[in-house]
């Protein structure tokens, strides 16, 4: 479920051609020695040897909004070693899918978000084993009475894995808290949403609603359950481990912009 769920944001990538695979993809070898982050007109950006980082696919020059974005960039920049990896670099990677995007994408990347709201993760409950049923209620009605009372809105959970609709009413209110929103905020949401197969959660997040602690526990209950029960293999965790950073990069920049 969790694999399937990550391909909903597949298209919220880097330019560099997707992720390259060191053991598949010759990486480009490092062409700078300094790394510097300058203010300009309309915010921040990265310089490799004094030179103003752009995209890789489209070269558009990239300006960020916040010191810390453009802090965070570098950082990744200057981490690199003798070869360039791209999957080393998260927070240069969601920038740069954020400015190839372009505006033209805010319609879709809001629908995204509203689309996964529609049929949350949260709204899906199981019937058995009760030691499931219990922490689903406990962590995901806490989030969705947080998300009802502060919105005005109502919820219809149901067992099992049948589609049930939610208010249309509910699902207009929770598109207009998107009105307005940059590309770069959704492209950060879009992200959350991806990587928690809730929309809801990123939404309450950005409403400053829920903790990133909190959002990652609600994301988690099936696959925690799992876990204490069967235990969890390596590569599983591997995996797990990866969506943390991307995650965590995503958050970063949403708190970064509303600081």
């Amino acid at each position: 479920m969790r694999d399937q769920l990550e391909d909903a944001h597949k298209h919220i990538d880097d330019g560099y051609g997707r992720a390259q695979h060191a053991n598949k993809v010759e990486l480009p070898k490092r062409f700078y020695k300094d790394v510097g982050v300058a203010p300009v007109d309309g915010g921040f950006v990265v310089t490799l040897d004094g030179r103003q980082v752009r995209t890789p696919g489209r070269k558009i020059p990239i300006v960020v909004p916040a010191a810390a974005i453009a802090t965070a960039m570098a950082e990744e920049w200057a981490a690199q070693g003798e070869f360039i990896d791209a999957t080393t670099m998260p927070m240069v990677r969601l920038i740069n899918s954020a400015v190839e995007s372009g505006d033209d994408a805010i319609p879709a990347f809001r629908a995204e978000i509203i689309k996964f709201a529609a049929g949350d993760l949260m709204l899906y409950r199981a019937d058995a084993p009760q030691e499931l049923v219990s922490e689903q209620e406990l962590v995901w009605d806490h989030a969705l009475v947080r998300l009802a009372r502060h919105f005005g809105v109502s919820f219809q959970p149901t067992i099992g894995v049948m589609h049930q609709p939610q208010p249309q009413a509910t699902l207009d209110r929770l598109a207009e808290t998107l009105d307005g929103e940059n590309l770069l905020v959704l492209t950060a949401l879009v992200n959350v949403t991806g990587l928690t197969g809730s929309g809801l959660l990123a939404i309450g997040f950005w409403n400053r609603l829920f903790t990133p602690d909190e959002v990652w526990r609600a994301a988690h209950v099936d696959e925690d359950y799992q876990i204490a029960q069967w235990g969890e293999d390596e590569e599983a965790a591997e995996r797990r481990a990866k969506r943390r950073v991307e995650f965590d990069t995503a958050i970063a920049v949403l708190e970064a912009l509303r600081a």
